[in-house]
């Protein structure tokens, strides 16, 4: 098949069984990261952008700017690169360096806030770095995924469709939680559906987004240190906290196992399956949404020196992630839609 660019390649019907990684029931991979940008953002960008320019708030010498811990960046430059579009893209630290290089790489300009915020992380600083910015330049245009409608619809007609379509209605539905677009999306459209599926939605332990402590987070892509306004705590999805040590474990258990390299949100979603597996009833289908693929976590999360230095050298041993040591369940749980 012959598409017209490269944001036009979703791959939203590929799903991986992993056998053995929790007995007693299935767990299955929705695998998102095998598009030309490798993420699921790539959905989340082309709503945002096409929103923008439909409404036509976007005229030929507008100028983009993002706030992202990596993924959404790449999809954003990409489609603006196709489309002839300048773009600033807002990052920090925790950003994997390949995922830097890549925004770069397509054209866009990027900019890496070293402050931290008041909750030890750097969102609000991006944000506030885009604000001040937007102050001093009327032709800047914010998509903001924080708080764009946009973002939760991408997901609620783009990949909870997907699932219905090509795999089912799964028994437990495991969601990783950042701007909590991909989680409010299964959520509107599963209970819209009327499907029986118990959603979880997963977020690192350090993240403020489910009212927890803002703590030290290392491995971008899932939390945040400023709740998302789009985010929605409504009752009807289950709420779970995953240390980072049990990411780290996990992704690297799962290449071993399964000769799959999965990248850090998967890690996390994966780790709360293992670690909620007393709840999950024998012989269910179990669904995880793996927003990316491991490549881009190579000097990080796969990487020795990386995670000795931060989480000591029995984190970095390739061994069976302990069953749920370091997870977190918040106390709320969800009312069954």
């Amino acid at each position: 098949m012959i598409y017209d660019t490269a944001a036009d390649v979703l791959t939203g019907d590929v799903f991986i069984k992993l056998d053995g990684f929790v007995p007693g029931f299935d767990t299955n991979l929705k695998v998102e990261g095998l598009n030309p940008t490798g993420s699921i953002k790539l959905k989340t960008a082309r709503l945002l952008l096409e929103r923008a320019e439909c409404s036509g708030v976007l005229c030929s010498g507008n100028r983009l700017i993002e706030s992202t811990s990596g993924n959404l960046g790449i999809a954003l430059a990409s489609l603006c690169a196709s489309r002839g579009r300048h773009i600033t893209l807002v990052t920090d630290p925790n950003a994997n360096p390949r995922s830097v290089q890549y925004m770069k790489a397509l054209g866009a300009d990027v900019v890496v806030v070293r402050a931290k915020d008041q909750n030890g992380g750097y969102l609000q600083t991006r944000i506030d770095y885009i604000r001040n910015r937007l102050a001093a330049d009327p032709d800047l245009y914010w998509l903001n995924q924080y708080a764009n409608s946009a973002n939760t619809q991408a997901h609620s007609t783009g990949t909870a469709q997907e699932i219905l379509r090509h795999f089912g209605p799964p028994d437990w539905l495991f969601v990783g939680v950042g701007t909590s677009g991909t989680l409010m999306g299964c959520v509107e459209h599963f209970r819209k559906a009327g499907a029986p599926t118990r959603i979880v939605g997963v977020d690192a332990e350090g993240s403020v987004t489910f009212g927890g402590p803002a703590g030290t987070r290392r491995i971008p892509g899932l939390g945040a240190s400023r709740r998302p306004e789009i985010f929605r705590d409504s009752g009807h999805f289950q709420k779970v906290l995953v240390a980072e040590t049990d990411t780290i474990r996990t992704c690297r258990r799962v290449a071993l196992d399964h000769g799959l390299l999965v990248g850090g949100s998967t890690g996390t979603v994966l780790a709360a399956i293992r670690a909620l597996r007393d709840q999950i009833p024998e012989g269910s289908r179990v669904l995880a949404i793996s927003p990316d693929l491991g490549d881009r976590y190579l000097d990080t999360v796969y990487d020795d020196e990386w995670v000795m230095a931060r989480f000591g050298s029995d984190v970095a041993e390739a061994e069976t992630a302990r069953n749920g040591s370091n997870l977190r369940e918040v106390t709320e749980l969800a009312a069954q839609p």
